[in-house]
């Protein structure tokens, strides 16, 4: 599928869902570096293991358990909120506000939702940071889903009863390949923002990507009228 064809039409939308990290902030901004060097020093002190075992750690938990956080939880009995109090608690300067952006966001008709991995305090902590707080109806956090992360489904069934969202008129946008599979799986209308996040390819397919983007930003103004500017 090439970047910029849209396969399915998009006039039944009343939810848009994005995801947070790498998504409403472009990966250049490298914020994840922040959160990822925290995660390390974590695990460090944890395990009481040099940074290089740490990272390894790190990576095989994200990719065997969704985050990170989900392998702690599991292997090592970490208390969540412990964790995510630690790794999130970073500086924001690295992001700013893209007007052309929040023009995108604003043409959407309907409610615009926020469906994250992490935290609803960091996550409101960047949607302002972005400036783009006030034009969001709701976010689905770590919390919500009983720190259950996706992609598995429990988090996305938990996702839909929390924002009340009909999957049938819902579009969901996601870095993650994988992460898109369950929204499909429920009926939804899904972008893959194939940007350059790290591990974004994992697991991808394309029988469950409806839209492929590689710039949220081009892709809002691509949209048919009236959403884009195309």
């Amino acid at each position: 599928m090439r970047p910029g064809v849209m396969t399915v039409p998009i006039d039944h939308i009343e939810s848009w869902i994005f995801d947070l990290d790498n998504t409403l902030y472009p990966p250049s901004a490298k914020l994840f570096d922040l959160i990822d060097e925290r995660m390390g020093a974590f695990i460090m002190r944890l395990l009481d293991v040099d940074a290089v075992e740490a990272r390894r750690v790190q990576k095989q938990y994200f990719h065997d358990h969704g985050t990170t956080m989900a392998g702690l939880m599991r292997h090592h009995g970490v208390q969540p909120e412990d964790f995510l109090a630690d790794v999130h608690d970073i500086a924001l300067d690295r992001l700013s506000v893209d007007d052309r952006f929040r023009a995108g966001l604003a043409r959407l008709p309907g409610r615009r939702l926020v469906f994250t991995n992490a935290d609803a305090d960091y996550a409101e902590r960047v949607l302002k940071a972005r400036g783009i707080a006030d034009l969001f109806d709701g976010i689905c956090d770590i919390r919500i889903t009983a720190y259950t992360p996706k992609p598995d489904p429990a988090a996305y069934a938990a996702m839909v009863a929390h924002l009340a969202v009909d999957p049938a008129t819902s579009l969901f946008v996601e870095d993650m390949a994988r992460n898109l599979t369950p929204a499909k799986a429920l009926g939804m209308t899904t972008v893959w923002l194939d940007n350059g996040s790290e591990s974004g390819h994992r697991d991808h397919l394309p029988s469950h990507v409806d839209f492929h983007a590689t710039d949220i930003v081009d892709w809002l103004d691509t949209l048919p009228q009236p959403w884009g500017i195309s």
